[in-house]
């Protein structure tokens, strides 16, 4: 699984003129399922997102983590995060998981971060949405459940 993940001050995301998800401080999570991740992928990603320490203490040191601070986490699937551009300029998206074990395993993925007792938003699988934040700091890290964190 992969995330881009965003300290924000505020975040949304709307499908048409609907409003499905918003929270004021925290994180926001666009999260890729790609072809081969599992239970055990979700567990180490909601482990690390909700732990990641990218909140500021009282000495202004990157040190708290979302539970810390009381804020909330807007987790929008984007399989786009799965585009592989190495060979052309069209990206290849073969490596994204089908739709429907992606959506369970995205579903699975939010229950645990939720399980960790944040309040978990969420934007629509599979639809067109627009996400909108304002990045605090700004502060955007990539996470990748195969790769180096």
């Amino acid at each position: 699984m992969r995330a881009v993940v965003q300290r924000v001050t505020r975040a949304s995301v709307r499908v048409g003129e609907e409003s499905v998800g918003a929270i004021e401080r925290g994180l926001l999570a666009l999260v890729g399922v790609a072809k081969g991740d599992t239970e055990a992928d979700a567990r180490i990603l909601a482990g690390k997102i909700v732990g990641l320490r990218v909140f500021e203490d009282e000495a202004g040191k990157m040190n708290l983590d979302l539970p810390a601070t009381g804020g909330a986490l807007l987790a929008v699937s984007q399989f786009t995060l799965l585009g592989d551009v190495r060979k052309g300029r069209r990206p290849s998206f073969t490596e994204a998981m089908e739709p429907e074990a992606a959506r369970a395993l995205f579903e699975r993925f939010v229950a645990l971060c939720a399980d960790r007792g944040l309040r978990v938003e969420t934007g629509r699988f599979q639809a067109d949405m627009a996400v909108e934040l304002v990045n605090d700091g700004p502060v955007t890290i990539l996470l990748d459940t195969k790769g180096s964190f």
